[in-house]
């Protein structure tokens, strides 16, 4: 293919760019050699039909880039330094980022992926709030605070990996009058979501080879977290009253476990929560064998049936690495979650951060201590608790009049998803035939860290107003009756 059949006006690149690309290929697969000239400005204009002053800019830039060697009236020529070209059979199409082939080694992501894919039809999520609720204008009203104070104090340089001061104290703050954590500031590192603060203290606490306990029924990216850094996972059973705690010490004698990965308050996907005396139990286990509990308190404030059970982290500090989010009280898309630790182990996960990401977004995490600070978040969370009671009884009748027999749940006593268990039916076919139908939902499959676990589907609720959740269970009885 010529210079001039590769200049295409109708493209968004513009014309010099284009010229640019093709002649620096033409160099790079050695159909233009060090020291062969090129046509004159005037020249190349009139082969590729554009104006002048477009070529002689293109030139300039590649004069510049050391791409070509102006010999003064002799003429342009491609730059002798240049060492030769690789022969490659190649056609000559223009090379694009999805066209070309990858001659390097990478690791492939896994053929399902972990999160559901955005596109048509009707997306059921697991558990997230409905951010419809929130105020905008408060959310715009704490960002234009945090933007005028940065303003003032030259606050919008690189910071603290550990995250906004701000917004640290605010966190520790809601955890001691709240949670009943015993912790500062230098307690609390801030994380990009509760998922990023899972993966950074992996990535601090396992090395290949080590070992992780998991329930049979659990949280698919954390485990996939800790197999990015070569763990063993070890699976133990679960029940109604949580983890299964003899099956922990008997991992813990055959394995070298370094973390057990645990979901306590409202059990990650069954909604279960832990009982008290599994919890020191774990605790005791903890000290004995020396592994670190990850705490994931992922919807801490939405309790129903009772007062929000105290973490783990509030009577285990020197076990527990604590993992919040502020996605269910805020936004998602904020994604502010935190670590809470020893000050060692949150500076080695603000190393951590520092190696990835620098530092997190001061803007927004300061305009989210604004929210703390000013009762903000307070009021909304009261608000939001009060419709997120009435969605949860609304839909667990609305499950008993879609979906009568075919179901099995418990009401949840916190949390915004339910767990639907369907024991006659065939869930692999019943999935096949929802994804045909446009309708996505996690998998069963994706909470199962071993073949025996009880298989269901995590539905989430808060999202979902009256005629949304009539909507969404009709559409799983469709995909159940076949």
């Amino acid at each position: 293919m010529s210079l001039s059949e590769r200049i295409d006006p109708s493209r968004e690149t513009p014309i010099y760019m284009q010229i640019i690309q093709a002649l620096i290929r033409d160099i790079e697969r050695g159909k233009l050699t060090s020291g062969t000239y090129l046509p004159s400005s005037r020249e190349m204009a009139k082969i590729l039909g554009v104006n002048r002053k477009t070529v002689v800019f293109a030139y300039e830039d590649l004069i510049a880039q050391g791409w070509l060697d102006s010999a003064g009236t002799r003429g342009t020529m491609v730059a002798a330094a240049l060492p030769d070209p690789v022969k490659r059979q190649q056609g000559d199409a223009e090379l694009t980022m999805s066209s070309v082939r990858i001659d390097y080694r990478y690791s492939e992501p896994p053929a399902r992926p972990i999160a559901l894919p955005s596109g048509k039809g009707l997306k059921i999520d697991e558990g997230a709030p409905d951010g419809r609720l929130f105020p905008t204008e408060l959310l715009a009203r704490a960002y234009r605070g945090a933007t005028n104070r940065a303003a003032e104090i030259n606050g919008f340089q690189y910071g603290d990996p550990r995250g906004s001061p701000a917004l640290r104290e605010g966190i520790a703050s809601m955890l001691r009058g709240q949670r009943g954590l015993s912790v500062t500031a230098e307690n609390i590192c801030i994380t990009r979501g509760s998922q990023n603060g899972i993966f950074l203290a992996s990535q601090v606490l396992l090395k290949p080879g080590d070992s992780v306990v998991v329930e049979a029924l659990t949280y698919e990216p954390a485990v996939a977290a800790f197999r990015a850094f070569g763990a063993n996972i070890v699976p133990v059973g679960l029940d109604e009253d949580g983890i299964d705690i003899d099956a922990v010490e008997h991992a813990c004698r055959r394995n070298a476990v370094r973390a057990v990965f645990v979901t306590p308050h409202h059990q990650f996907p069954t909604t279960v929560s832990l009982r008290p005396e599994r919890r020191l139990r774990l605790l005791e286990l903890a000290r004995q064998f020396g592994f670190a509990i990850i705490e994931d308190d992922y919807d801490h404030e939405f309790h129903f049936h009772s007062q929000p059970l105290l973490p783990l982290a509030s009577y285990g500090p020197g076990q527990v690495i604590y993992v919040g989010s502020m996605s269910k009280l805020l936004l998602p898309a904020l994604r502010i979650g935190y670590v809470a630790a020893p000050p060692a182990i949150v500076d080695a996960i603000a190393h951590r951060v520092s190696l990835t990401d620098g530092m997190g977004n001061a803007l927004t995490e300061d305009a989210a201590a604004e929210l703390i600070e000013n009762g903000e978040l307070r009021r909304h969370a009261r608000k939001v608790w009060q419709v997120y009671a009435e969605r949860r009884e609304s839909f667990a009748a609305e499950i008993d009049k879609t979906l009568g027999d075919m179901v099995r749940y418990k009401m949840p006593d916190g949390g915004l998803a339910f767990w639907l268990q369907f024991p006659e039916l065939d869930l692999d076919q019943m999935e096949a035939r929802a994804s045909a139908m446009g309708l996505r939902f996690a998998s069963s499959r994706s909470f199962m860290t071993r073949d025996d676990a009880p298989r269901g589907l995590r539905i989430g609720f808060a999202s979902l107003n009256s005629y949304e959740a009539r909507t969404a269970l009709a559409a799983i009885r469709k995909a159940a009756a076949g």
